[in-house]
């Protein structure tokens, strides 16, 4: 395939992706209950850290794990401890070094990351009922492809 020819194939591949973005997002939208916690893609992306080390974490650790700047961190931060009734985070002081703030997950933070979880892949399995076994194999392979790809692009970006 010449190389115009290409490039034009993936432009339209990348249109296709964002088409199907856009829809999740407002499919996202209705399903999301009134009692959950709106939180924006760096707030759960931060608790989805905090759930997966099931531990404390620093902030500089999330800050780095997400790849926003300290600023942003610390509106992040605040954030998560004011949502809803309970705060979804709590920080103390390092122990070990006391210029470090230390970030925990509260069992509020697991509720709302595990509603908000939820949301988002009740809207991605909605989107493949339609498919069959093969299209299903197929489009996991494809997807695999795609997040090797978008790992490697972090690993060199980040370093």
């Amino acid at each position: 395939m010449p190389e115009y020819q290409q490039a034009q194939q993936v432009q339209e591949f990348t249109n296709e992706i964002f088409e199907i973005s856009k829809a999740s997002w407002t499919a996202q939208n209705r399903r999301r209950s009134k009692t959950q916690h709106e939180l924006t893609e760096a707030e759960f992306l931060a608790l989805d850290i905090l759930a997966k080390a099931g531990r404390s974490l620093n902030v500089g650790e999330i800050q780095r794990e997400i790849g926003v700047l300290p600023a942003q961190m610390s509106r992040i931060i605040r954030a998560l401890e004011s949502k809803g009734e309970k705060p979804l985070v709590t920080c103390r002081i390092n122990p070990g070094d006391k210029r470090k703030i230390d970030v925990e997950l509260s069992p509020a933070g697991t509720e709302a990351h595990h509603a908000y979880r939820q949301v988002k892949l009740g809207t991605i399995q909605q989107m493949l009922e339609g498919l069959d076994e093969k299209d299903r194999n197929e489009l996991m392979r494809l997807l695999r492809i795609i997040r090797q790809n978008i790992h490697k692009s972090l690993h060199n970006n980040a370093l």
